[in-house]
């Protein structure tokens, strides 16, 4: 009856009039109203709902353009549905949203319900002593510093954690008032040092042995798994984790007075006993629970048996020394495995403690690396890249795309803080009017001149040298390589050049730059919006980038192959042209999809404006080729071979546009090559 009445309710078969299920209204003669009133008098109906245990983190819709990378991206226009529940940000081109951090729920068993205009779901909480707690939180008994609680689901566990040492006995210290355990002088463990802030597992035997450094102060303890609201056929046990967690998420309506675990409901100040290892007892809405810690065993777990609730020690020879992978280790003796692990020997039985690594998640200019000895990832701050092409297009250190079609030459980017290094690139107007692409590259480091040239010619202090080519101890270059179609150079100040012996360029420069460089590629600060500030600290418009450019002009009217420049004037030409040659942009699976990843219309617009005055009839590849370039930059599989034979765009661009410029250019502008 129960279960029909339950039943019935679920799918609201209710009597309009009475407010009763219609099979307890039909029932006959008094018994049925004493039936009806004892039912409802005396059974809880409590509601508890599966919902998706996949939170998500993105929102869903078409991509929105923006031109400001990196910069924070104002939403309320954009997304009309809690916008305040998500940050937006401008990457590649494209606005990028993610929600906001919220509270972990991957392992809560009962959830709050959803409020309105709320961002997050948030994990039931506990009511202990009349004092609310959120779930996941933990505090110690203000009595006994040994005692602890923990809510986890409204579900307080509390236990008496156990102390340990993980240090010499001369460099323990013993604990102050307020505190549980003592602690260990430096945060060593086995040879290792401990971070500040960072866990370690005691025991790789026994992960709920846990030590904490802090304050160059080492604290090892053990305490006993949180008690879970779900039943044990909804827990998992991970191999590397102390504790089991719930696999699934319930939303459950609030029942003032009682208690709900592993879906059933209990009366206020109601005991019941979970496991035979644990006690329970229902206090104001929540399920308050007392299970004993197991002690620290210092015995491998061979020589371990199980004694009611916890292990113990069966009794064993002590030796003095131990084996390990083959090698003999002596009592007390640390060793290491790799940067995460290091063992010591105990009266013949080998304690292995490991690094715990905390959650990283890293910013848009960041990626996560594990560096050389380390344990744990942490963010590293990306190189920046400046990237010339075609009939020149920038795109500065900060993704600020511009274009300048000078025909002089220009300070790209230097060192304007120390003068470690300066990069010049010369542009050519090849016998047009109004366009012009990069002729060479030069660097400057620490008395050395590194010249790169037309058809991968490189020269370095004047003479011209074969590839590859290795730099001396001495100086700042580490190599100069052929690597398919394009030249990369390396710096030991961690700087590279790559060249493609035509038209394009891309500076790397580490992150040890931002806020010191000038030029052309812009100040590299994370701000795309003052990255046209020319050599005199003003800051110009897009109308005004040829000031901009300008300003950074160095060497002369010889440097200029044109003797009038005419640069504020764009080209134009017919649109459906423009269209036809650049189409292929606008085709995803030409470049590997990798429009999801790259905005392709700085590309495009490049594109356009490079087929209106073109000598040799294949300037949109340039930018083709720039834009597949970025993509496998950001991970994007783009196959070389693939693209160049849909769009008909040759390998070997440097190559072609000799014979190609030979037959189309004026007779003065061969002449000057020639000469050259």
């Amino acid at each position: 009856q129960q279960q029909q009445q339950q039943q019935h309710q679920q799918q609201g078969r209710y009597d309009e009039h009475q407010h009763v299920p219609r099979y307890l209204r039909a029932w006959p003669g008094p018994r049925s109203k004493f039936s009806a009133c004892w039912l409802l008098t005396t059974v809880f109906i409590v509601a508890i709902c599966l919902v998706q245990g996949a939170q998500s983190n993105s929102l869903l819709g078409t991509f929105q353009s923006c031109s400001n990378e990196g910069e924070e991206v104002a939403i309320q226009e954009l997304i009309k549905w809690n916008s305040k529940c998500f940050k937006c940000a401008c990457k590649n081109g494209f606005v990028h949203c993610d929600k906001e951090s919220c509270p972990s729920i991957e392992d809560c068993y009962l959830l709050d319900p959803k409020l309105p205009d709320t961002c997050c779901r948030r994990c039931k909480g506990c009511i202990f002593r009349g004092v609310p707690y959120p779930s996941g939180s933990e505090w110690a008994d203000p009595e006994d510093s040994c005692k602890t609680y923990k809510c986890v689901a409204s579900v307080v566990t509390e236990t008496t954690m156990k102390c340990f040492n993980q240090c010499d006995d001369e460099n323990v210290i013993p604990p102050k008032r307020g505190e549980c355990c003592p602690t260990c002088r430096g945060c060593k463990i086995n040879g290792q040092v401990v971070a500040e802030g960072q866990e370690v597992v005691g025991s790789i035997d026994d992960r709920c042995m846990v030590c904490q450094c802090s304050k160059n102060q080492l604290t090892c303890a053990k305490k006993t798994c949180p008690i879970l609201q779900c039943p044990i056929s909804k827990q998992i046990q991970n191999p590397n984790e102390c504790c089991p967690r719930c696999t699934e998420h319930r939303e459950y309506m609030p029942v003032p007075g009682k208690c709900i675990f592993n879906n059933k409901v209990y009366y206020d100040k109601t005991q019941f006993t979970p496991d035979r290892c644990t006690n329970c007892t229902c206090s104001n809405g929540t399920s308050v629970c007392q299970r004993n810690t197991c002690p620290v065993l210092d015995c491998s777990p061979e020589y371990q048996e199980m004694d009611g609730c916890c292990p113990r020690c069966i009794t064993s020879e002590v030796r003095s020394e131990c084996i390990h992978s083959g090698v003999t280790h002596m009592n007390n003796e640390t060793w290491n495995l790799g940067p995460c692990r290091s063992c010591r020997c105990t009266a013949g039985n080998i304690r292995c403690s490991e690094m715990r690594c905390p959650a990283v998640k890293c910013r848009s200019n960041e990626e996560k690396k594990t560096l050389p000895g380390e344990c744990c990832p942490r963010c590293i701050e990306t190189a920046g890249t400046c990237t010339v092409f075609g009939d020149p297009h920038f795109k500065t250190f900060d993704g600020k795309f511009f274009s300048f079609q000078g025909s002089c030459k220009y300070l790209l980017t230097a060192d304007c803080h120390d003068n470690t290094f300066s990069i010049r690139l010369t542009n050519d107007g090849r016998g047009t009017k109004r366009s012009s692409w990069a002729k060479t590259v030069t660097l400057k480091m620490r008395g050395m001149r590194v010249n790169l040239g037309q058809k991968l010619r490189v020269k370095v202090n004047g003479s011209r040298v074969l590839l590859p080519y290795k730099g001396a101890a001495d100086t700042p270059i580490v190599s100069i390589e052929r690597q398919g179609e394009h030249i990369m150079l390396l710096t030991d100040l961690g700087l590279s050049l790559e060249w493609d012996g035509n038209n394009f360029l891309q500076v790397t420069a580490p992150a040890t730059y931002k806020r010191r460089l000038c030029g052309l590629c812009g100040n590299y600060n994370g701000i795309g919006r003052d990255d046209l500030t020319s050599r005199d600290g003003n800051n110009h418009t897009d109308e005004e980038v040829w000031r901009f450019a300008n300003s950074w002009k160095v060497g002369g009217p010889k440097a200029c192959s044109r003797r009038v420049e005419n640069i504020s004037a764009r080209p134009n030409c017919k649109q459906r042209k423009a269209n036809t040659y650049c189409r292929w942009l606008r085709e995803s699976e030409v470049f590997g999809n990798c429009d999801n990843r790259l905005n392709p219309n700085n590309y495009f617009d490049a594109c356009k404006m490079d087929v209106c005055e073109c000598p040799n009839g294949l300037c949109h590849c340039d930018s083709f080729a720039a834009y597949a370039h970025e993509c496998r930059r950001l991970g994007v599989h783009v196959p070389e071979e693939e693209w160049r034979k849909r769009t008909k765009c040759p390998t070997g661009m440097w190559r072609r546009n000799a014979t190609r410029l030979a037959a189309t250019l004026p007779a003065r502008w061969q002449q000057q090559q020639q000469q050259q």
